[in-house]
């Protein structure tokens, strides 16, 4: 921040109070807080729950999908990583993208695990708690394809 601006000199505060950007990020802390509330009011328990019932009926479809190869434990909430034989994972992100459904594909900042899988990337697809079995069942028929 600065001390004083004037036409011919502007002087800073020291540090750290020169490198402030000003107003702190109110309306951050404000939706963080309704975050909270939200969560709490559902428990970690009931979200928990929800995805891993997302996640298991997401592994259940695309497990009977000829090609689709999955990773991760059987019991895993909130994420389903996966690869479609032939297809690299950035294409198969574009496909679904297509059919409205969205998912991440590359390396996932866990280059090691790709090396170990024997795969350059994977697609995955992340649940949340306002998903629905009818957003999960969307999105595997969006696999299918």
């Amino acid at each position: 921040m600065i001390d004083r601006v004037t036409f011919e000199r502007t002087t800073f505060l020291d540090a750290p109070m020169r490198f402030e950007a000003g107003t702190p990020h109110i309306v951050g802390t404000v939706g963080l807080h309704a975050a909270i509330d939200w969560v709490e009011g559902l428990s970690l328990e009931a979200i928990h729950a929800h995805e891993s019932a997302l996640v298991a009926e997401a592994r259940a479809a695309l497990s009977g999908i000829d090609g689709v190869t999955l990773y991760g434990p059987e019991d895993s909430a909130g994420i389903v990583s996966f690869n479609v034989d032939g297809v690299h994972p950035h294409d198969t992100a574009t496909i679904l993208d297509d059919v409205g459904v969205a998912v991440r594909a590359g390396h996932h900042c866990a280059q090691p695990l790709m090396d170990v899988l024997g795969v350059p990337a994977t697609a995955r697809r992340a649940s949340r708690r306002t998903a629905t079995a009818r957003t999960s069942r969307h999105w595997c028929a969006g696999s299918n394809r």
